[in-house]
């Protein structure tokens, strides 16, 4: 049971404002960082807080979120600053607000704003100095090793695209394999499309089981985020012809358009939904794995999808303009090779992924450990 006394957030530490805009920093350049919500800013010819404090995101969003500030810096109008008192460690008082769930504060519908009036109340624990630095070093030990696993997927998919690049240029208008239309390498026209139902347009069409409607927030994930819309399970046959199954490529057509991933095995049969295209490709023609990385890496592919696509606020990507633009085709040998690549660095990836769950899995199980005080008495 923790001993260490319970206090209020307000009890360890002083809020201060800020007034300080982004289009004020124009003209202005120094050695002081300055930062927003998104990170740093750029660097000025002042600082506002003289000692090392917590800055938290007050306003629109990412609201409630906490990051950790030197001294000697500012931050601007939408983050609030959280200067810690002599009792308490600086990281050990970020470690603890980003324990805490301080967005459920939040008030007004179209810009969310939170006020420390609001959540200064928070309950904390409080150990001697010497203990919070114990904290610090565990948790900043595992966020080290979780950032590092994190650099490692990342420089995994960064080799995909390497050898992509190497084995087939990165920049397709000018390559030497030949090229055809993309609905050249499916069997039907009717392989390529997008799916028949929208969320604005289909609620009443909804259910929360049934067959699984697949939409950008699968694709956006490569299909480890699982569906929350289905339609009835007895419109199967009528809905066969948007069906997804396994080695299809379902690309992105509204937003961030041109994401695409493989269906996987381990996905349950579905359909897709209207803001998502299915491309099933022949493949006796092209590897599904070698037009997926195509359609991310070729720069002369990327441009072509940017002109079929039109949209000021929400891009969208015309589903007949599409099918005609090129791609190139290698001998299918090539991209089997490629293929191989892909795959292997592909279980690197799953198992470093595994890993870093397990991580971020302790992470968690040992902050609760630390701020009940089961770690250190």
């Amino acid at each position: 049971m923790n001993k260490w006394p319970i206090v209020h957030l307000e009890d360890v530490c002083d809020a201060k404002s800020s007034n300080i805009a982004q289009k004020d920093l124009i003209a202005n350049e120094g050695q002081y960082p300055i930062y927003g919500a998104s990170g740093l800013i750029k660097y000025v010819d002042f600082y506002a807080h003289e000692i090392e404090y917590i800055g938290i995101v007050k306003d629109g969003a990412g609201v409630g979120r906490a990051t950790i500030h030197p001294a000697k810096s500012s931050v601007i109008g939408t983050m609030q600053a959280l200067l810690p008192k002599s009792t308490t460690n600086p990281s050990y008082l970020f470690y603890v607000i980003s324990n805490m769930d301080l967005a459920r504060y939040h008030t007004g519908a179209t810009i969310p704003h939170i006020y420390f009036k609001d959540y200064k109340k928070e309950l904390l624990p409080l150990p001697p100095i010497e203990v919070q630095q114990k904290v610090v070093n565990v948790l900043d030990l595992l966020n080290y090793l979780i950032k590092k696993r994190k650099e490692q997927i990342a420089k995994l998919d960064l080799l995909v695209k390497s050898q992509f690049i190497e084995m087939f240029g990165g920049n397709q208008d000018d390559s030497k394999w030949d090229k055809v239309q993309l609905v050249e390498i499916c069997k039907s026209p009717s392989d390529i499309k997008c799916g028949p139902f929208g969320t604005q347009l289909y609620n009443a069409d909804y259910r929360k089981e049934g067959i699984p409607v697949y939409g950008i927030p699968q694709v956006n994930s490569a299909f480890k985020k699982m569906p929350s819309e289905f339609v009835e399970s007895d419109k199967a046959v009528q809905l066969d012809a948007f069906s997804l199954v396994y080695g299809d490529v379902v690309l992105s057509r509204k937003g961030n358009v041109g994401t695409c991933a493989i269906f996987p095995k381990t996905a349950e049969q579905g359909i897709m939904h209207s803001d998502v295209l299915r491309i099933r490709p022949d493949n006796g023609k092209i590897n599904p794995l070698f037009l997926v990385e195509q359609l991310h890496n070729s720069q002369y592919v990327q441009w072509q999808i940017e002109q079929v696509s039109h949209g000021a606020i929400m891009a969208g990507t015309n589903v007949t303009k599409l099918k005609g633009i090129m791609i190139d085709t290698p001998p299918l040998e090539l991209q089997n090779q490629f293929s191989d690549f892909v795959q292997a660095v592909d279980k690197s990836k799953f198992e470093m992924q595994k890993g870093l769950e397990k991580l971020e899995l302790l992470y968690k199980s040992l902050m609760q450990k630390c701020f009940s005080g089961e770690l250190f008495k």
